[in-house]
């Protein structure tokens, strides 16, 4: 097992900002909601057998049962929604662009706390990094990307994706304060599966996709949602949620070099500054930037 803070976060970064590289490849092939749905499937796969195993049977099935409705909520707003828009959108955007694009999660957050969560209102610099945020995301889309409006509507979904983002977190912490990650990550993934399903098998590819394409299902489904959640969960038991959500602002450099190097994509001036003016606006409106000073917890960082 991974020790020390610096190679988790690392490691995590590493995995998650290559789900967007895997996306990029595998769209090409398989429609959003069938990879979705697959992606899914593997990693509940995994993900029950080790609650079984640190649970033990009996109690892992009485907590998975008590996320209730809850598990369906989550599941459809933290998966199923943002997983299926961010494929979307990869088919028209590079996988750099949707990487930086949900990136905005925290800013979501902090402007949804505004309204839902009083107690976490954003005030002075921190409403100024929101603010600042919502202009990288502007910029990110362009006025005249590359692509057209097709770029602008798939650069756009990857947004929604981060408000649905947003949107799971703040539910996650108001239905489930004293549940264990996995157990609701577990609950909430085999929800989804079932959610996706019939748009799945309405969208199921008319011949095998390649081994590269399945392949990189495959990689999102294991590497991608289910080991590095049990990386991601170990850092935050370890090091707390402020640490631990750090990795936000890793996945998109991360994303970008995947994407330069394995896809040759081009890094664009838009993409570039509002990438500087998005990480520049989650750095102040999630209050990361006073941590010496207030022990704020910061957001849950994305998941591709």
């Amino acid at each position: 097992m991974i020790r020390g803070y610096v190679p988790l976060l690392l490691v995590v970064a590493g995995i998650w900002g290559a789900s967007y590289l895997f996306i990029k490849v595998a769209v090409d092939e398989i429609e959003p909601t069938a990879m979705m749905e697959l992606r899914l499937i593997l990693a509940a796969l995994v993900l029950v057998p080790v609650v079984v195993v640190r649970l033990g049977r009996t109690r892992a099935v009485a907590e998975l049962r008590a996320t209730g409705g809850g598990a369906w909520i989550l599941g459809t707003a933290n998966m199923a929604i943002p997983f299926t828009l961010i494929a979307w959108g990869e088919k028209y955007i590079d996988s750099g662009v949707a990487a930086i694009a949900n990136a905005s999660v925290p800013i979501f957050v902090a402007a949804l706390a505004i309204k839902f969560r009083p107690s976490e209102r954003v005030r002075g610099i921190r409403l100024a990094g929101v603010l600042l945020g919502f202009v990288g995301v502007g910029v990110l889309a362009g006025l005249h990307p590359e692509g057209g409006w097709l770029a602008v509507a798939g650069t756009l979904a990857v947004v929604v994706a981060s408000l649905s983002y947003a949107v799971s977190n703040l539910y996650t912490q108001h239905r489930f304060p004293t549940t264990s990650p996995l157990v609701i990550t577990a609950s909430s993934c085999m929800a989804a599966a079932v959610v996706l399903l019939p748009f799945a098998l309405v969208q199921l590819p008319a011949e095998m996709p390649s081994l590269k394409a399945l392949g990189s299902v495959a990689a999102l489904g294991i590497a991608g949602t289910a080991i590095a959640l049990l990386f991601f969960y170990r850092m935050l038991n370890h090091y707390g949620a402020s640490r631990a959500s750090l990795v936000t602002y890793l996945l998109p450099p991360f994303a970008l070099v995947y994407g330069v190097v394995f896809l040759d994509e081009r890094v664009a001036l838009n993409a570039a500054l509002g990438l500087v003016l998005i990480l520049a606006g989650v750095a102040l409106g999630s209050g990361v930037l006073r941590l010496a000073r207030r022990r704020e917890p910061a957001p849950a960082a994305p998941r591709p």
